[in-house]
């Protein structure tokens, strides 16, 4: 689990009882919502420490399970008198654990300690503290779990309360991508005398988000409905300006039968999350927070040899907590094994590595038929024979009654990386553009690249398949060389591929590492 900081040294600081709301707190001000915060570990991307201060009940902040000390630190934006902390738990709650303040949020002072807490609420007043950043630290969990926070609510004076000036209104608010269920939103940044600290989104007149930055993508969105927007900025001091001219974002239309994939290629790199250097297990909590109903995996999901052992101690650690729901296929790495395969076949199982006899096979989603392709036989066969898979493909198309088509593999047709085009793919290529295939996934080379529709010879056509390479889960980066004629976006990047799919649509995204949008196709419409 991603820490935003290193753990505090363990410290039991015995102390007074929780205390109790008295006469007189009510002049103290709010001071911590929706201001930065940063913790010692965060349970997954949903469970943050922002949820702690959003001024929500059903959102939370949640610590690692099962470790102490944790923390959770808010940046009031300026130094300010602390009064009152006011604690609302979730069931997970902290038995012992201590306020503290400071003025560069470095050096802390304890102005409260509890040892007693008994979780729901804590209303800790009569405080008497100064600093710019106040940090609850639990020393001793009330659970087996972690630490988890409803609202963390800090009261008191704030220093510099006679600014007053609020930052320019935003301007430039423009939609910059709309799919079905997504609008993507930039604006020019405002001004301020002290600093800008964020940017509340609204949307039809209600806030949804505050971010630090100029953009922000709204997801979750209803197809063929118009959205209002606009936008308003924030100080340090909590001042805020008026909001943006607003503008109208219509989503396209999109199909029903609706579900998410997520996919990534050339994934585990022999690495833990012990190291800050290690990319798949951070890949692996981009998936966590894409929630999707399968995983595809574009081969080489395990390197350099993918032994049994390999796989247990390195993809099992990330990507292996998707594994029940994931639909693999094998790249080149898998088949360095001795005898080649062995760890790949033994890890998933027959049931998920070959469910149906073989390293190649289909499955059926809603409206969609997915083939899974060992793309190993092309580069090894015997080119004076039809390869066993070639004659299971014809077939399987042949009584496929789906009306889109997808299907992923290691070798790409096309690529501008390092290893390039992928002349043993050819025949398999022509076979998916012949059935007018809708999507084609691949790894191989590690960058990620997006097509537009191609034909047989790569030239730009509507009726062929969109063809998008995304090794780009774990494994050092290949730097890219000259794009394609047909090449739509190019990156070097980690990141993993969100698919929305629908009976009649599909749309893709490249997360970033920090959940970021990074590229975002047109919804297609299947042939």
């Amino acid at each position: 689990m991603r820490s935003s900081a290193v753990l505090l040294p363990l410290l039991i600081v015995a102390g007074l009882g929780v205390g109790s709301a008295t006469a007189g707190v009510t002049a103290d001000v709010l001071l911590s919502r929706q201001k930065p915060v940063i913790t010692s570990s965060n349970e997954s991307t949903s469970l943050a420490g922002d949820k702690a201060v959003d001024g929500s009940t059903t959102t939370r902040w949640a610590s690692d399970e099962g470790a102490d000390p944790q923390w959770i630190r808010v940046d009031l934006g300026q130094p300010a008198s602390v009064k009152r902390v006011k604690l609302s738990w979730e069931a997970a709650y902290g038995k012992a654990y201590r306020i503290e303040v400071s003025d560069d949020g470095t050096n802390f002072t304890s102005i409260k300690s509890v040892t007693n807490g008994n979780g729901a609420t804590d209303d800790l007043t009569g405080l008497d503290g100064h600093g710019r950043y106040v940090r609850l630290v639990g020393t001793q969990r009330g659970t087996a779990y972690g630490y988890s926070l409803f609202e963390l609510e800090v009261y008191g004076t704030a220093d510099s309360s006679g600014d007053t000036q609020a930052p320019t209104v935003p301007t430039g608010l423009t939609s910059t991508a709309v799919t079905a269920t997504t609008a993507a939103l930039s604006w020019t940044a405002s001004t301020d005398n002290i600093g800008v600290s964020g940017y509340d989104v609204l949307r039809d007149g209600v806030v949804v988000t505050t971010v630090s930055t100029t953009q922000f993508n709204d997801t979750g969105l209803t197809a063929n409905t118009s959205y209002q927007y606009s936008v308003r900025a924030r100080d340090l001091a909590g001042n805020v300006s008026g909001a943006s001219a607003a503008i109208t974002v219509k989503t396209s239309v999109g199909g029903t039968g609706g579900f998410v994939l997520a996919a990534a290629g050339d994934i585990a790199d022999q690495c833990t999350a012990s190291s800050s250097d290690c990319i798949h297990p951070k890949t692996a909590k981009l998936v966590d927070f894409i929630k999707p109903a399968n995983v595809l995996t574009m081969g080489d999901n395990q390197y350099d040899d993918a032994h049994l052992s390999d796989f247990q101690n390195y993809y099992d650690k990330s990507w292996g907590k998707f594994k029940s729901i994931t639909k693999p296929v094998p790249g080149n790495h898998e088949g360095y094994d001795e005898p080649a395969f062995n760890g790949y076949d033994k890890y998933f199982g027959a049931a998920i590595a070959k469910p149906q006899g073989k390293r190649y096979y289909s499955w059926e989603k809603g409206n969609w038929h997915f083939i899974a392709i060992d793309s190993n036989d092309f580069v090894t066969h015997d080119k004076a024979a039809e390869p066993a898979q070639i004659t299971w493909l014809k077939a399987d198309l042949a009584k496929n009654t789906k009306g889109c088509v997808a299907a992923y593999f290691h070798h790409p047709r096309y690529s501008s990386g390092d290893h390039g085009d992928n002349i043993d793919s050819i025949e398999l290529w022509n076979i998916l553009v012949d059935a007018k295939a809708d999507l084609v996934l691949n790894g191989h080379d590690h960058h990620y690249e997006r097509f537009l529709p191609q034909n047989k010879n790569g030239q730009l056509d509507p009726n062929g398949p969109v063809q998008i390479i995304g090794g780009t889960g774990g494994k050092d980066l290949y730097p890219p060389k000259t794009a394609h004629p047909a090449t739509a976006k190019l990156l070097e990047t980690f990141g993993v591929l969100k698919l929305s799919m629908t009976d009649t649509t599909f749309q893709s995204q490249l997360l970033g590492l920090d959940q970021q949008v990074l590229d975002s196709s047109p919804t297609y419409t299947c042939h």
